[in-house]
């Protein structure tokens, strides 16, 4: 296709105008818009409002388990039978720890999840001093993900110091009784509307994966954007056996990040994170989405393994990007190596063995 289609993509975002459904459908799933000058557009736009910077974030899985909603794509929900270990809220030490170990990982941001439908009054109050202890101690930002949060519940947070709150949108309203009946997705957006109104930054995204049509990707992404959405994880469905809904579609690594590309044109200054499934979605095209996306999980995610950590920040260092920390990429490989859990590259084998050069003697 004609260059000049990709450079007014570039124009349009860089403008903040907003594409046309038709144009977006097209970006997802038009072959005429090849993928390796729809990366370099998108980057373009990354780029001019992100830099060459990355984001870490690290996740504290505070409270596993004991989830009264039925979210058909989560392993903590009531309805899930997947084999998770389920432990009450963490002590506060634990969790001040694992902040201090977050800080010095690299994490830009500490983020804390709390199952259940949306915090008591009791409940808040604990948050706050968490809140407020991390910020005393740490020179890092703090996310809190704790189910529905109403006005007042978002005016203590802010006032406590919170940075951000997410709650994902997770799909379209159309689509969104078929992953989710205890709750809806007008109290979804009513927990973004009381915390934005505190003057908390909003941190939301969608799971790909869970049967929704092209339309609905479009929907959720003009959403985020009527939203002022600063902070957006695009999350890829991990097939959790257990989980209501376990089996992906139409999710190969050229649509996965067609769709970041897209979530970048349409939310050009906005944090953009490739979330969960990265690696499993992506596969070998994976440090392909550092090119629209400027954000990513260290450690893994809730309740599944991802890369680890000296993997992720090789690909980062490899691929030319920084990381916003006080640490540089570089001093926290060198202490991942000093753990011998990470093999130099440079100091591994390539020779074959006989066994693997003759595969078919019998020993």
């Amino acid at each position: 296709m004609n260059r000049i289609i990709y450079e007014e993509l570039v124009e349009k975002s860089l403008k903040s105008e907003i594409l046309s459904d038709e144009h977006s459908h097209r970006i997802l799933t038009s072959q005429e818009i090849e993928l390796l000058p729809l990366l370099d557009a998108a980057y373009q736009v990354r780029k001019h409002f992100r830099g060459k910077e990355v984001m870490v974030h690290i996740i504290n899985n505070a409270q596993n388990g004991f989830c009264p909603e039925d979210c058909h794509y989560c392993a903590q929900a009531k309805t899930s039978k997947a084999n998770i270990e389920e432990y009450p809220l963490k002590a506060d030490e634990e969790i001040l720890s694992e902040a201090k170990r977050a800080y010095e990982s690299g994490a830009f941001r500490y983020c804390m999840v709390f199952a259940g439908r949306g915090p008591s009054p009791r409940r808040i109050d604990v948050l706050c001093t968490l809140v407020k202890e991390i910020k005393s101690r740490y020179p890092i930002q703090v996310c809190i993900s704790a189910g529905l949060i109403g006005d007042q519940g978002a005016k203590k947070l802010k006032e406590a110091g919170l940075d951000r709150l997410n709650h994902n949108l997770n799909t379209s309203e159309r689509n969104y009784p078929n992953i989710c009946t205890t709750h809806t997705f007008q109290d979804r957006l009513n927990t973004l509307t009381s915390a934005k109104a505190a003057g908390i930054e909003l941190c939301s995204g969608i799971i790909v994966g869970m049967g929704e049509e092209v339309a609905d990707v479009i929907e959720v992404a003009k959403n985020l954007r009527r939203l002022g959405v600063k902070s957006i994880p695009v999350n890829y469905l991990i097939p959790i056996e257990g989980n209501t809904v376990k089996k992906f579609s139409h999710l190969t690594p050229e649509y996965c990040l067609r769709i970041l590309c897209l979530y970048r044109f349409l939310n050009p200054d906005s944090e953009l994170r490739v979330a969960a499934g990265r690696e499993g979605h992506l596969r070998s095209m994976e440090v392909m989405a550092l090119y629209p996306a400027n954000s990513l999980f260290l450690d893994g995610y809730l309740n599944t393994k991802g890369s680890s950590r000296a993997r992720t920040l090789r690909m980062i260092k490899d691929a030319g990007f920084v990381i916003k920390s006080d640490y540089s990429v570089e001093e926290i490989l060198k202490e991942e190596e000093g753990k011998n859990n990470f093999k130099i590259e440079e100091n591994q084998s390539f020779m074959k063995t006989l066994k693997e050069l003759r595969p078919q003697l019998k020993a």
